[in-house]
């Protein structure tokens, strides 16, 4: 630096410079004369000599001749051009409108030099030019780093520059301002000025400008700056605005011979901006088919083909999919489709538009896919219609939610509101049920009253006669999901006045309700809820969320009646059609199971004793099982359970004296509310499935992790705050409904006898009974159970429970106490194993007959429900032991299926037709009778002993799953044997029953399960010509669900379905994925057989880059491949989870590189190998996306760095040389260019968790294929620590 006030050398480079501006010395003797002066005490280029050359020029001697010398210097290397350019930034361009002519040469000697960065930073002295720079333009202040990396500091000071013009023409045309508000609509501050003056100060601007555009035109500058976008993201929003202002305002701009307007913004848009015209980078997703297939732009095909309606395939999978009523899930719906929406969309590369219209189109084929659902104790419309107007709704809502600022979320409902107008051209998927017509139409005459001037409010539809509406008022599906999105306030009623959404008005409109007719309007003004009242309640949904919380109100504050009546009003239509408040329907139920404390209570009791007829209500009320899907679907599960722990542990404490009475003169027990609500809770999770089923190896299956400690750890997990809870309406609701109950953590500690039963259970099905000790209470309670339920068939001689070392009942007690025990309904639970035992090893040995012993258990069910549970659980264990000899189903003693055998098997047969599965024959060999093991023989016995109704449809509800679930355990033919004497009980479920025995196939036959694997394939690619696969997509996969009559009668079953319904029944899930995983790899091949020809391939191999034909047909190859990896990370995500994805990508994938043996087989051709690279590369990272989001807001996201940092070592490695791969060249090649690819364009999240390390050696592998673009870009993506790297790979590619 210099000193002032002390002669230096710098001021004989003053003295010299003078001199030879008042002689008129040359430039380049001036120059030769200053380098042989100071070479023996300056390096060069030289920081000081700059500054002092700058200084002395501005401006006190601001003339020609010295900017010549100046620019000599630059030209010698005397100076570094950086230096100087940083120092005229920080002198001419503030004093630009007075040193007007300075600013012109400021400008040339920028477009000089700029543009030849690599001949500025080469040798020795480049890290100590680049801090002189930063210190001279402050550039740690522009992003906040303080960093000495000289990479870093150069792109600091690129778009420092940049920016500093940018700033400099908005202010010079009067846009500074502008650029701050972004007022579109503002008028013009730049006016022509008149004058040489004037002028010479419009062509600055002009040049500026001109420069802005060469700055983001230049491949190596318009790369730095794609590090500030990449890195800084919102320092670069702010520029993106102000260069668009600059585009769309500026008058200099139009004055412009070199570029344009539309020019300036399209080098500024997202898609163009960062490489040039000639560079393979100019647009990844449209030079790489792995990355983008198109946008889309059609829905043709909605059922059929592999349209670009497929892109949206894991939508359609995850909805049919959560229609399963054999599991619940612990996790909320909204946030799975939440997650898949964003993941889908990143990796289609859609629009929001594209994005939101493939939501509602999948969501309507799940509705139109089971319009008349078969009979049985599954879900059926009201589960879909949940998904499709509740569910759907709010996960659109979250997502706009999600929205950085207020801006973001109105283009986000601009997208929404485009997609839902589109939308009304689906008439055949906008046709509404027949269940839903009256509703939907309800809801097109609300538009039409409101666009008549009415009043909407309410239930004013109700009281118009649809007669007098005009003919086409009729209502569809998009008119219910209008409604529902007003209902969330992402829309208001200007969708009313949309194009073709309604037509027609009426002249009469009420203006009031009448008085007479009971409704929630009423109700809310304070109508008592008398029984007239509550039947129309129960039977109409509310409307708004007021009415919800009035009733609310009464189920906890009112009188004991009213909070009866209150409670069966919200388990009415509200619950299950009440799609605009279903969410607030379920949490207010929810809420109801853990009631308050009142404030005057006093007893030594729980409190929830005084609640037990509202409790009990809401138990039965909720116990279907479409209440329970939706309260699943709602991510209620966790906080359901955790409310019924205490009911249960608190209830099963009282014997079946205690009692209580309802208005309807009925009276429940103790017994009564603790078995609803216990056998409530056992539906939340898989009670009775053996230890075998948790997993193979280290990887648990699907729902093996769903048990009372799991459900409590998340519903704990919703009282921990985070920053996104308050922009989360799903997971701030979910908190707040925990909260409700309790805000301290829950665990099964807390329930002590709950838990004594929970230990007891798990031990019942991993080892036999034992420790059943003579004289101890559960021995007494054991042979008095005994006594009352087999006292008809027996007298006064019982059975002998398992070890008791006794023959006969204590003659002490009393009749009357052995006919009815008078315990708490856990120590009857604790005896009921034992109960059994005995039960069963009597009917072996011949003391009880079939059906004694099926008439006894189901006496001991109708004594204490609950106990069904701890039967299921006892069967279900001794079923797998195998110890018991097999029952012959004889019609003697016990029933026989014969009467339904053979329409089973055909009807089996039906239904697995387009399988190919072989089915083994359900006709016993010779005279032999069909048998069952014991067990399950008399499990069956049991259950068709209960009526099909509403009282017992809660229990059937609890037994049914575990029946399949054993029977299919059982060697074959028990499952068809099972459902064939269910089909002669319950005639009206046969479709049901004989569906679940054809699922039972595939668990015994694992090439059945391939084939079926392989059907799904090709089905979904149109590879084959059956009548369900057409020209494939997801129609051909999933069909019309079950029971599509297209030929009358049972009728094929879509593949797809059959594997949605029968995959958790599956335990080696590892081998099931892997299955998945070769069929994928076969596909391809086959995908290129049937796509393209052999003819076609050789042209494609000779004109590819060239011929329009060749393009053609490789896009459809593409998409197939596409489709097909979408199809098996879909399948893989679903069947194993996060666990099988991350053994697969951690594990399988590399061991199959590692591992092929191309000796034995024949070499495809370098495009099949390239498909299949294509194909595994959409696969892995579609598998990752699934399990992780392509965010961090999910719990999994922390293990994503693991894991996909892991499998990127590998890849390093081997792009290193450290490991030899088998598959082949084009293969690995094109496997490795489309991850890293996708990861780029779609996923840069991912990119900034990678080692900085494998970044570097990715990319340094991928420049040696000659992919320098995708290196570059892969290590812009790695933060602030490749920066440098990455700069220098640029400089050198680029330059």
């Amino acid at each position: 630096m210099v000193v002032p006030g002390r002669r230096t050398v710098w001021d004989g480079v003053i003295e010299l410079t003078k001199m030879s501006q008042e002689q008129s010395v040359d430039a380049r003797h001036w120059a030769s004369h200053l380098s042989a002066s100071l070479k023996s005490v300056v390096d060069f280029p030289s920081t000081e000599l700059a500054e002092v050359l700058v200084s002395y020029i501005c401006w006190d001697n601001n003339v020609p001749v010295l900017w010549k010398f100046l620019e000599r210097a630059m030209a010698l290397k005397l100076v570094s051009p950086l230096v100087v350019l940083a120092l005229l930034a920080d002198r001419v361009v503030p004093n630009r409108s007075t040193q007007i002519a300075a600013y012109r040469i400021y400008l040339e000697l920028l477009k000089r030099n700029i543009f030849r960065i690599k001949d500025h930073i080469t040798g020795p002295h480049y890290e100590n030019v680049m801090k002189s720079v930063a210190n001279i333009l402050r550039l740690p202040e522009l992003f906040g780093l303080e960093t000495s990396k000289p990479g870093v500091l150069l792109v600091e000071f690129v778009f420092k520059t940049v920016s500093q013009l940018l700033d400099a023409c908005l202010s010079d045309e009067g846009l500074l301002e502008l650029s701050q508000d972004m007022e579109t609509n503002a008028p013009e501050r730049y006016n022509e000025k008149t004058g040489s003056h004037e002028k010479l100060q419009t062509l600055n601007t002009i040049m500026a400008i001109e420069m802005i555009a060469e700055f983001l035109r230049n491949t190596v500058t318009s790369s730095f700056l794609y590090l500030v976008s990449s890195n800084r993201a919102s320092n670069w929003h702010e520029f993106v605005r102000r260069v668009q202002v600059l585009g769309e305002k500026s008058s200099a701009l139009r004055n412009s011979k070199a570029i344009t307007s539309g020019d300036l913004l399209q080098l500024i848009s997202s898609r163009r901006f960062g490489y040039s015209s000639d560079s393979k980078v100019i647009s990844l997703r449209k030079s790489n088919p792995i990355v983008d297939f198109g946008t889309l732009a059609s829905f043709a095909g909605l059922c059929h083909g592999a349209s670009l309606s497929s892109l949206w395939l894991p939508l359609d999978l995850v909805f049919e999919d959560a229609m399963d009523g054999y599991q619940v899930n612990p996790t909320s719906a909204i946030e799975i489709i939440t997650g898949l929406v964003k993941t889908l969309k990143e990796i289609n590369g859609s629009t929001w538009h594209d994005t939101f219209l493939g939501l509602w189109i999948s969501a309507l084929r799940l509705v139109q896919r089971e319009r008349d659902p078969i009979e049985g104790p599954i879900p059926r419309l009201d589960t879909r219609l949940c998904m499709s107007l509740c569910i759907v709704p709010l996960v659109v809502a979250s997502l706009i939610e999600e929205g950085e600022h207020e801006f973001a979320m109105e283009k986000l409902r601009d997208d929404l509101i485009t997609s839902l107008k589109v939308l009304g051209e689906f008439s055949g998927l906008l046709h509404p049920p027949n269940c839903v017509v009256s509703a939907a139409n309800k809801a097109a005459t609300k538009a039409i009253i409101f666009l008549s001037g009415g009043n909407v409010g309410k239930s004013s539809s109700d009281v118009i006669n649809m007669k007098d509406m005009p003919n086409n008022c009729s209502g569809n599906m998009r008119h219910l999901i209008v409604e529902a999105c007003i209902a969330r306030n992402i829309l208001d009623t200007s969708a009313y006045s949309w194009a073709g959404y309604v037509d027609g008005r009426i002249n009469q409109i009420p203006h009031s309700l009448p008085s007479e007719v009971p409704c929630w309007s009423s109700f809310v003004k304070g109508a008592p809820l008398n029984a007239a009242m509550v039947k129309a309640l129960v039977s109409v949904p509310a409307s708004s969320l007021a009415e919800l919380e009035k009733l609310y109100e009464v189920a906890v504050k009112g009188s004991d009646d009213e909070k009866i009546s209150a409670a069966t009003v919200l388990c009415g239509a509200s619950l299950t059609r009440g799609w605009n408040i279903q969410e607030h329907t379920v949490e207010f139920l929810t809420r109801l199971l853990s009631p308050p404390v009142p404030a005057d209570y006093s007893g030594a009791e729980s409190h929830l004793i005084d609640y037990a007829c509202m409790l009990n209500v809401v138990i039965v009320g909720i116990g279907s099982v479409d209440s329970i899907q939706i309260f699943s679907l709602h991510g209620m599960v966790p906080q359901l359970a955790c409310s019924l722990m205490p009911i249960c542990e608190e209830f099963g404490s009282y014997t079946p004296s205690v009692s209580w009475s309802l208005p309807s003169g009925e009276n429940i027990s103790a017994y009564s509310v603790f078995s609803n609500a216990f056998t409530l809770l056992l539906k939340l999770w898989r009670f009775n499935h053996p230890p075998i089923e948790h997993g193979v190896g280290d990887v648990p299956t699907v729902g093996s992790q769903l048990t009372p400690e799991h459900l409590l750890l998340v519903r704990n997990s919703h009282l921990v705050s985070s920053e996104t809870l308050n922009r989360d309406r799903n997971r701030k609701r979910l908190s707040e409904v925990a909260r409700s109950a309790s805000c301290q953590p829950v665990f099964v500690d807390s329930f002590p006898k709950l838990k004594i039963w929970y230990r007891q259970h798990q031990r019942c099905i991993a080892s036999t009974l034992s420790g059943l000790t003579h004289g101890s209470p559960v021995h007494q309670t054991v042979e008095a159970l005994l006594h009352m339920i087999f006292r008809k068939f027996r007298g006064n001689q019982t059975l002998n429970p398992v070890n008791s070392g006794t023959s006969s009942s204590s003659g002490a007690a009393s009749e009357d106490s052995i006919l009815r025990p008078e315990v708490p309904a856990w120590d009857i639970l604790k005896a009921v194993p034992y109960v059994v035992d005995a039960a069963l090893t009597a009917c072996t040995h011949g003391r009880l007959s079939p059906r004694e012993l099926a008439t006894g258990l189901k006496d001991l069910a109708d004594f204490l429900p609950a106990s069904l549970a701890t039967i299921v659980s006892y069967f279900s264990s001794e079923v797998s032991r195998g110890v018991w000899k097999p029952a012959f189903m004889n019609g003697v003693d016990w029933p026989s299926p014969a009467t339904n055998l053979s329409n089973v098997e055909e009807y089996i047969k039906k239904i697995l037709a387009t399988t190919g599965v072989d089915i083994p024959s359900l006709a016993p060999g010779g005279s032999s009778p069909a048998t069952l093991p014991l067990p399950l023989a008399a499990f069956v016995s049991l259950t068709i002993t209960y009526k099909i109704d509403k009282g017992s449809e809660r229990f059937l509800n609890l037994a049914g799953p575990a029946l399949e679930c054993l029977a299919a355990g059982c060697p074959w033919p028990c499952m068809p044997i099972v459902a064939s004497l269910w089909t002669q009980k319950a005639k009206r479920w046969f479709d049901f029953l004989v569906f679940s025995a054809s699922r039972t196939v595939f668990l015994h036959n694992p090439d059945a399960v391939v084939q079926l694997l392989r059907n799904c394939f090709s089905a979904t690619l149109g590879l084959n010509a059956g009548p369900m696969s057409n020209d494939g997509g997801v129609g051909a996969l999933l069909g019309h669900g079950f029971g599509s009559h297209f030929y009358g009668g049972i009728s094929p079953v879509a593949p797809g379905i059959l594997y949605l319904r029968m995959y958790r029944a599956l335990r080696d899930t590892v081998s099931v994925t892997e299955e998945i995983f070769s069929i994928l790899i076969h596909s391809v091949e086959d995908i290129a057989q049937n796509r393209l020809s052999k003819e076609n391939l050789q042209r494609l191999k000779t004109v590819r880059n060239g011929s329009r034909y060749g393009q053609s047909s490789l896009a459809t190859a593409m998409t197939q491949v596409k489709l097909a990896a979408s199809l098996s990370a879909s399948l893989v995500w679903l069947t194993g989870g996060i666990g099988v994805v991350h053994l697969l990508i951690k594990e399988t994938i590399p061991s199959w590189f590692l591992s092929v043996d191309k000796s034995d087989r024949e070499q495809p051709s370098d495009l099949v190998a390239e498909l299949r690279g294509h194909a595994l590369a959409y696969f892995v990272v579609l598998c990752g996306a699934f399990a992780w989001g392509v965010d961090s807001r999910s719990a999994a996201s922390k293990r994503r760095q693991g894991i996909l940092g892991s499998h990127l070592e590998f890849l390093a490695s081997a792009l290193d040389g450290k490991i030899s791969v088998g598959c082949e060249t084009a293969t690995w090649r094109t496997y490795i260019s489309g991850v890293v690819s996708l990861m780029v364009s779609c996923l840069p999240r991912w990119v900034r968790e990678i080692d900085k390390e494998v970044l570097k050696s990715l990319s340094n592998g991928l420049r040696q294929w000659g992919k320098e673009d995708l290196a570059v870009l892969l290590l812009s993506m790695g933060g602030i620590e490749t920066m440098d790297h990455t700069i220098d790979f640029i400089i050198h590619l680029r330059s």
